[in-house]
């Protein structure tokens, strides 16, 4: 993807500053959201059992349901725990083409889930093990991991607590 350079860059930095100033207010000041928090994310998959295996069997995310879609007949819907009361959700759908994965307006660049030390070490090491690619520590990034799961989906295991980003708390959570 083209980054911006220059003067287009020095624009687009400015840009930015200009936004935060204007929109993003002090902690005291912010209203209370209107919603509990994430649900579900649910995402579209190629393969239910090769999705399963990935999140259930290699990184560890129990499968806590797998059912019809309720709006589109033959196709699977099912949830892996995430801890925290979040779940990840999964559609298949039978005759799709499922088109390559990309990064796109309305499109996801990556989904950042939160992890301890201990299990981001333990993550790196089942990775490792497995072979799985990944931009992460002794590859550019010190506290993420970086992987791509078998459906092109970019996810990210931040070594970070949950409504904090960058050491800086965000979020009342």
């Amino acid at each position: 993807m083209p980054q911006p350079e220059g003067p287009e860059l020095e624009s687009v930095r400015a840009r930015r500053v200009e936004l935060r100033e204007q929109y993003v207010r002090e902690a005291d000041a912010r209203p209370t959201p209107p919603t509990r928090g994430i649900h579900h994310a649910a995402f579209i998959c190629r393969d239910v059992e090769e999705t399963i295996r990935f999140y259930q069997e290699l990184l560890g995310f129990p499968l806590v349901e797998l059912v019809e879609n309720r709006d589109y007949a033959g196709s699977s819907h099912f949830f892996f725990d995430l801890g925290n009361g979040n779940l990840l959700g999964f559609f298949d759908f039978p005759g799709h083409p499922h088109p390559a994965f990309d990064e796109t307006i309305g499109g996801i660049q990556h989904l950042a889930l939160s992890v301890d030390a201990e299990s981001f070490t333990r993550l790196k090491s089942v990775l490792d093990e497995a072979g799985i690619e990944y931009l992460g520590p002794d590859r550019g990034v010190d506290d993420s991991l970086y992987i791509q799961d078998p459906n092109g989906l970019r996810v990210e295991f931040y070594r970070e607590r949950l409504g904090v980003f960058l050491g800086e708390r965000l979020t009342d959570a």
